[in-house]
């Protein structure tokens, strides 16, 4: 049975091997499947439970006897079908339990579902396709679902002969059945969770290499151009395998690995084609960066994951906050001119501290009190907090002796599962050092600190203070307990004293010289500082100094931004900072201030007055930069020079400059003649956007067009896009009309995150969602990610009480089972907001006021 507590299977038994058969059928989208488990006994039971929902279940058999349909229970709630025997299964015997079962191939992108595409005819054609993290495994046949509970798999799929079969490993044999159909069994897979089983069936094509020392391909729809769209993808693959071969001294296990690009979304990847298949000869920057992160990210899960597995969903950043370190460690080394350190500071990061401010966020390592809570962790939290963790221990250990760590993690803990006790043990064993005692605080407490620093100019002393952080600014003394082992990493005119952590309250350093000093030297903590403000104005007139790194320079504009928000200190203090960007020429600095004067305007979109004064500010600083550095792009710019001057025309457009309206609107009128290389790839979706916000149905519909007619899912992104932009209200609701119609579930984002960007769009959004909400979440509870960041975006646009009561008032009534999570930090991130402008709107029309005068 189930633990009542945690909702997770009694290890009265574990299984040992499933011998596991499907067999999809494409045309009524029903799939049938057998399973056999052998079973071994842990302690005496009359009854064995496993999962199973979804699917219709008979001819079972325990061993070598039927049981009949009066000793069988189902329960819907606990997803669960328990078998009782009269004769008790014995410890230490091995027992086998055997089914049929079928069920649905539905598109809901969960369990075992169908993706579609078109033929060369316009024809809509079906793929199946599998995804059973992190507990779909039991909508596709029954088993312990469990990632504690690993056993070896033997697949079959029986499918129509002319579709091509995968699984997690290589082809033992194939033999043709009646009815044009075959039959494909593959070889035994190590020991894995349920989680990972895959299978894809349809037509596809592929391309391989063999410059890796296993067979690598890499799958897509039929009439996919993969010559042209995946070679980059394929070829980036193998480098990064032979890379992680290298680094984790553990060559990767498996006989072959298939990588596959399916429509809508180990030994076998999964990606969304959108996010894998590019031509990188014309591809934007931005998506080549996009696509090389998610490599990098997935094949780490090959050995974070596949080969060593978190014990139970509490541990998930275990896989995800490793794959997240992998990405970045990866990136650094294939691509150095990319900055990943700074990509992290201004990304990773700052996502991770965004969440974790919110009083709803939750503990790295998070208990989980039943099945509707794994969704909800698949966060920021588990993802970038996880990766800031890892970059912490890696700073305090070292990055070489963290590596031979992590080498030792991955040998002891192969083919098994990990807990993060585990791992701190092994840190410490290797670094000779307390890991556990450094970053265990970290894993198990909710939140963040931020630092409060004063000094004393006689006696030359700091003294910090360490409290809290909650962007909602009303933090309780019951809220405010832990006391975190703080990496202060305090940069002065002489260096980095890496040696220095806060682990009390409070406390006072001594030093040498107060004349330039900054806490959290390259931002590796994961923690936010206030200065006073003049420590402020110091540091931002050191930010050109050689003591100043860019990410100094990055987490400050951050810091100071959040700071603002949450009523640590005043919003002028940030826009003062504004004034450093005029001879700054780092893009990452830049991308990092403008995030954090969009936030401000998201925050006083409802005040017109005050918006219209921002969105002039934004012309003044972006306008001049983007005129200064132009938007013609060159073969001869860096990867980061390209992706600047694309930010740069991109909110220039849509802030107002003539000039880049004006070149924007040559380019689309020459592009819609017919001239496609009048827009570079880098601009499209800038061009498309900027003249959709401004224009009329003529702009709108040419670009609609432009959405029918794309060969790649990346066109059809940019012009999704684009349609979000409009201001006309009849339009909006013509893309509202299309979100549950056209648009494929997972671009439903798209189009919703431009329009919750002006006051028309915000509306429209929220009406879409609270007038559909059974059909959304019918749509997309199965994948209650999707549906979490649905509601974030549908709700980010508010600012007032009033909309945060009619927000909670709405939720309260509606059914947000596992989504409570995502709720309670929709309402956080309005009542933000709401306290923001009360206490600021003064503040910040003072400032703005005063930059008008000095125009």
């Amino acid at each position: 049975m189930c633990d009542p507590e945690s909702g997770r299977l009694f290890k009265s038994v574990r299984p040992v091997h499933y011998d596991l058969t499907l067999e999809p059928d494409l045309e009524t989208f029903v799939f049938h499947g057998h399973v056999k488990i052998s079973i071994d006994i842990l302690e005496d039971t009359n009854s064995i439970t496993l999962h199973v929902v979804e699917l219709a279940v008979h001819d079972v058999w325990a061993s070598d006897t039927e049981i009949l349909p009066s000793n069988i229970q189902r329960d819907e709630d606990k997803q669960t079908i328990s078998i009782y025997r009269d004769q008790p299964f014995l410890s230490r015997e091995t027992a086998t339990i055997s089914m049929k079962f079928e069920g649905k191939l539905e598109d809901k992108l969960a369990g075992f579902f169908r993706s579609s595409f078109k033929d060369g005819n316009g024809e809509d054609q079906f793929i199946a396709v599998t995804h059973m993290e992190p507990t779909y495994a039991r909508q596709v046949f029954p088993c312990f679902d469990d990632p504690g509970l690993k056993a070896t798999f033997a697949v079959t799929v029986r499918a129509a002969e002319k579709f091509s079969c995968l699984s997690n490993m290589d082809i033992k044999s194939v033999r043709s059945l009646d009815n044009d159909k075959k039959e494909v069994v593959f070889n035994n897979t190590p020991p894995m969770s349920t989680y990972l089983v895959t299978v894809v069936v349809g037509d596809l094509v592929v391309i391989e290499t063999d410059s890796y020392r296993v067979p690598v391909r890499l799958f897509a729809a039929a009439g996919t151009e993969l010559d042209r769209l995946g070679k980059f993808g394929l070829d980036l693959s193998v480098k990064t395998l032979d890379f992680y071969d290298k680094e984790f001294e553990s060559p990767y296990p498996l006989p072959k690995l298939d990588i596959v690009a399916v429509p809508d979304f180990t030994g076998l990847v999964l990606y969304n084609d959108a996010r894998l298949l590019l031509d990188s000869a014309s591809a934007p920057v931005q998506y080549q960066q996009q696509v090389a992160m998610l490599i990098f990210h997935e094949l780490a899960h090959q050995w974070f994951g596949n080969l060593v597995t978190m014990e139970y969903w509490d541990g998930l950043w275990l896989n995800e906050g490793f794959a997240d370190w992998m990405s970045f460690y990866a990136c650094n080394a294939f691509y150095p001119e990319w900055d990943a350190r700074k990509m992290y500071v201004a990304g990773g990061l700052q996502r991770g501290l965004a969440l974790d401010g919110l009083r709803s966020s939750h503990p790295v390592q998070t208990p989980i009190l039943g099945d509707s809570d794994i969704g909800q962790i698949f966060d920021d939290i588990s993802y970038q907090k996880g990766a800031c963790i890892l970059t912490m221990v890696t700073r305090a250990l070292g990055e070489d002796v963290f590596l031979r760590g992590v080498v030792e993690y991955l040998r002891r803990y192969a083919y098994s599962n990990a807990r993060t006790e585990d791992l701190w043990i092994v840190l410490s064993e290797t670094s000779g050092q307390d890991a556990a005692g450094i970053m265990e605080i970290w894993t198990r407490k909710v939140g963040f600190p931020v630092l409060t620093v004063t000094e004393d100019e006689k006696s030359k002393t700091v003294h910090i203070k360490q409290s809290r952080f909650l962007s909602t600014g009303d933090l309780q003394p019951d809220e405010d307990e832990t006391i975190y082992p703080v990496p202060l990493a305090v940069r002065t005119k002489d260096g980095i004293d890496m040696d220095l952590t806060l682990k009390t309250r409070e406390a006072t350093i001594p030093l040498t010289d107060l004349d330039f000093f900054k806490i959290n030297a390259n931002h590796s903590g994961f923690y936010r500082t206030s200065y006073s403000p003049e420590r402020l104005k110091k540091l931002s007139e050191a930010t050109s100094s050689s003591y100043f790194t860019v990410e100094d320079h990055v987490g400050l504009i951050a810091d100071t931004a959040a700071l603002a928000a949450a009523g640590y200190q005043k919003t002028s203090s940030f826009l003062g900072l504004l004034d450093t960007l005029k001879q700054d020429t780092e893009p990452v600095v830049w991308s990092q201030a403008l995030a954090s004067l969009a936030a401000i305007r998201s925050a006083w979109i409802q005040v017109p007055q005050t918006d219209d004064a921002l969105k002039y500010l934004e012309r003044q600083v972006i306008g001049n930069k983007a005129n200064q550095l132009g938007w013609i792009i060159s073969e001869s710019d860096s990867a980061v020079i390209r992706k600047f001057k694309t930010l740069l025309f991109y909110r220039a457009a849509l802030a107002g400059d003539e000039n880049v309206k004006k070149s924007a609107e040559d380019m689309f009128r020459q592009y819609n003649a017919g001239n496609q290389s009048s827009i570079h790839p880098d601009l499209r979706e800038a061009v498309f956007s900027s003249v959709i916000s401004t224009g009329g149905k003529d702009e709108y519909d040419a670009i609609l067009d432009l959405y029918h007619a794309a060969q790649t899912s990346n066109e059809r992104a940019y012009a999704l896009a684009a349609l979000g932009h409009t201001r006309d209200p009849d339009l909006i609701q013509h893309t509202m009309t299309m979100l549950l119609n056209e648009v494929r579930l997972h671009e439903i984002l798209i189009p919703l995150t431009t329009l919750s960007t002006h006051t028309n769009g915000i509306s429209a959004i929220w009406d879409w969602l609270t007038g559909n909400w059974p059909v959304i979440r019918e749509r997309l509870m199965t994948g209650l990610v999707m549906l979490g960041r649905v509601i974030h975006v549908c709700t980010k646009g508010f600012t007032t009480e009033e909309k945060l009561q009619e927000v909670k008032i709405f939720f309260e009534k509606s059914e947000t089972q596992g989504l409570e999570k995502s709720v309670q930090q929709a309402l956080d991130e309005i009542r933000t907001k709401s306290r923001w402008v009360e206490r600021d709107s003064g503040d910040i029309d003072k400032w703005l006021e005063g930059f008008n005068e000095s125009i």
